[in-house]
């Protein structure tokens, strides 16, 4: 067994470059580590006043605790903030029910289903004796969460069949496809919720208008949908022609080759990628905020204008980066469980 003193020697001195590296991480190391720590927990504050805070000196964590209800559920009004609450929580709990791949069944298909329109109809009210609440004080973090799950569970099957397209043998249906394809990947997100909120709404009849977030959940999964469809595209030129031909001696017509033996191998394959876009376009839902939408982002910001929490954005954008940060490592870990679990069955 290497000593600790031969580890360091063999892999942080071990020529001049090295060690003049180590020495110069470790005083970096030493001049900004204690600083921060000291600032982040020695002098912070967690349940204070801004006024408090001002005069402290440290991280005032206190905005966070005292703007916490504003910064998740924003203009929601406040004695029916139950709602989005639930609706989250059921929807996490969900999520927690399907990494199991035994509950894989018809069953869970329907209860996504239900789930994902109770949760909307539980936000939005009017049945069951709950109160109206317009879409437009859907705001903060059942915002995000609406945007992104509806628009990754959408935007993954039209990927799929617009990549299937693309390898159609019909011209009119592969032309389509890549003609979508190529467009969409050559604008950013950014332009087509531009469109979504100003450019669309120009071409409706008078008086006829659509749901903001509406507009703003197509254009993500349209865009998402046009990523993910390459990325699928990719996994099945990965499957060998042989593949094909045990299907056709089989005798199973194009759906079900497609169905039963190509895409659970060509899925498989593209596992790591199609997360890396699926995680991409959770985070880019952020970007809601240029069509005044307030997500979890801008409702942080609101609450920022705030005289008394002013010049603690460091405190509250850290605070959402987090919430950010855990929603992509339970994606990121699960695609890599997933990954094992399909390695012992395929």
């Amino acid at each position: 067994m290497i000593s600790l003193i031969g580890w360091v020697k063999a892999n942080l001195f071990n020529g001049v470059f090295n060690s003049i590296l180590t020495l110069v991480t470790l005083y970096l190391l030493w001049k900004s580590v204690p600083p921060l720590m000291r600032w982040a927990f020695v002098e912070s504050l967690w349940l204070s006043t801004g006024q408090e805070c001002h005069a402290a000196g440290g991280a005032c964590w206190s905005i966070i605790p005292g703007n916490i209800r504003f910064m998740l559920f924003g203009f929601y009004p406040a004695d029916q903030q139950w709602r989005p609450l639930a609706a989250m929580a059921f929807l996490i709990g969900l999520l927690f029910y399907r990494r199991d791949r035994r509950h894989w069944k018809k069953f869970l298909a329907y209860a996504w289903i239900v789930g994902l329109f109770g949760m909307g109809l539980r936000m939005r009210g009017g049945l069951l004796g709950l109160t109206p609440v317009e879409s437009t004080q859907w705001c903060g973090l059942p915002l995000t969460l609406v945007l992104s799950v509806f628009g990754l569970t959408a935007a993954y099957p039209l990927g799929v069949v617009l990549a299937l397209g693309r390898r159609s043998k019909m011209p009119a249906i592969k032309t389509l496809c890549i003609i979508y394809i190529e467009m969409i990947r050559g604008v950013p997100l950014i332009s087509l919720l531009f469109m979504s909120s100003v450019v669309f709404p120009l071409f409706l009849p008078e008086g006829i208008t659509v749901n903001k977030i509406l507009r703003a959940q197509v254009a993500i999964i349209l865009f998402t949908a046009a990523y993910i469809a390459e990325v699928v595209r990719g996994g099945l030129q990965g499957i060998s022609r042989g593949q094909y031909e045990a299907a056709e001696s089989l005798g199973l017509n194009y759906y079900l080759t497609m169905r039963l033996i190509v895409l659970p191998q060509a899925l498989k394959i593209v596992i790591p990628p199609s997360v890396s876009i699926l995680i991409s376009a959770f985070k880019d839902t952020s970007l809601v905020v240029i069509i005044a939408l307030f997500d979890l982002l801008r409702t942080t910001q609101t609450a920022l204008n705030d005289p008394q929490w002013m010049g603690f954005s460091a405190e509250a954008y850290i605070f959402i980066a987090l919430i950010y940060f855990l929603c992509c490592y339970f994606m990121s870990n699960y695609s890599r469980r997933l990954e094992k679990e399909l390695d012992r069955i395929l």
